[in-house]
């Protein structure tokens, strides 16, 4: 387009309107940098940058998750609930380091903390966990042990207690190393001053054989056994003047024997069976049994 000149011919000293692009943005109010209407025209942007804000977040949780999992892992009850925050504060922690390093967040100590807490916590974790297994597998094998202790002390004592049952002719050997005998019962007649013995009644006599294996004299404390019928009634003693009873007492010398006799009353329908209670000391070792047919 061409400027118009003044009709006199002169050049124009005015502001000259500027030759219009019909394809260029219109100019901004109030100084307001207008839009690049060519290429390579840079323009500022019309409002100013605000700065991006640092991503601290991972570094932050990576260290919370560490402490928590440290604590966590001291209490050897709560072991198997720490390696979860642990783990977790390691995989935080490495991403928030990433991100320092990138410029990214500002808190790279932050990370750091908590990346260790985490390995910290879960090497704390895994060491209650042995320590847990150690005293559980402790405590299962001391209870097995005494299981079996006590099992075995049944048995043993199941089978004193049938040890200590015999049969009349068989000897059994106490504690103290005294071997008792008790022979099948023999008939016995009480005589007429008899004490013990009601009429109807069968009379047997029990014989008592100690022998002393050892090689110190033994006292025998009780040398008085009891007899039960067939019922499993305590029989009466006989005592009668005949002097064909005897009771062994004192000290029994070593490779020595002793031999006592007994008489005790039956009644008629429990005398065809009788058991036989003897101790040479009832306070220290319990009664031996033997037992069989009268007959």
């Amino acid at each position: 387009m061409t400027t118009p000149v003044p009709p006199d011919g002169a050049t124009p000293t005015g502001p000259q309107p500027q030759d219009l692009d019909p394809w260029a943005p219109p100019s901004q109010p109030g100084g307001m940098p207008r839009l690049p209407s060519q290429p390579g025209d840079v323009l500022s942007p019309p409002y100013p940058m605000q700065p991006s804000q640092p991503r601290n977040g991972m570094g932050i949780t990576a260290l919370v998750l560490g402490l928590v999992g440290v604590v966590l892992g001291l209490f050897i009850i709560l072991f198997w609930m720490s390696w979860l925050p642990a783990l977790l504060a390691v995989i935080f922690g490495s991403v928030g380091l990433g991100h320092a390093r990138k410029g990214l967040a500002t808190n790279r100590p932050m990370a750091i903390s908590g990346l260790v807490l985490g390995i910290v916590g879960l090497l704390i974790a895994a060491g209650s966990a042995a320590v847990t297994v150690v005293a559980v597998k402790h405590v299962v094998d001391s209870t097995r042990a005494k299981v079996k202790e006590a099992d075995e002390a049944k048995e043993s004592a199941a089978a004193a207690e049938k040890a200590r049952h015999l049969s009349f002719g068989e000897p059994y050997t106490f504690g103290n190393g005294l071997k008792v005998t008790v022979s099948k019962p023999s008939p016995f007649t009480p005589d007429e001053f008899a004490n013990g013995h009601d009429k109807g009644n069968k009379a047997v006599q029990v014989t008592v054989t100690v022998v002393n294996t050892g090689t110190k004299r033994i006292e025998v404390e009780t040398g008085l056994p009891d007899v039960n019928d067939a019922d499993g009634a305590s029989a009466e003693l006989v005592i009668d003047g005949s002097g064909r009873q005897k009771v062994i007492t004192g000290y029994v010398l070593p490779g020595r024997k002793a031999v006592g006799k007994y008489a005790f009353s039956l009644p008629p329908d429990a005398a065809h069976r009788i058991e036989v209670e003897f101790s040479p000391d009832v306070a220290r070792w319990d009664d031996a049994y033997w037992s069989g047919p009268t007959r």
